[in-house]
């Protein structure tokens, strides 16, 4: 597991590659996909963190939730005081929270 510096670029360097990822599906309880994270640009950041988060946790609960947010680093503080307009790191802070958990499945193209 790493451990998250205060910088998201070099936490990204960290992770494992996100080559080959179509997409990441976050399926609820009842295995209804809620959420889908596309790899293009403007998300391969968020996919390269909940790629990781499922590989050290095996599901989104409170303990990855809680990591994924040290290792998206600045991005949670702009996250919290601009509620929506990273809606990968909200869904974080709703886990943390008491949101139910997800299971992350990943797709390869």
């Amino acid at each position: 597991m790493i451990e998250p510096g205060a910088s998201f670029k070099d936490n990204l360097g960290k992770l494992p590659s996100i080559d080959g990822l179509e997409r990441i599906d976050l399926v609820d309880a009842a295995g209804t996909v809620i959420a889908c994270i596309e790899n293009q640009p403007g998300k391969q950041g968020s996919l390269a963190v909940y790629q990781y988060l499922n590989a050290k946790f095996g599901t989104l609960g409170r303990e990855a939730a809680e990591h994924g947010l040290a290792v998206f680093a600045e991005h949670t503080a702009d996250a919290r005081n601009r509620p929506g307009a990273h809606p990968n790191i909200d869904r974080l802070f709703a886990i943390a929270t008491g949101t139910p958990s997800l299971e992350i499945r990943i797709v390869r193209g």
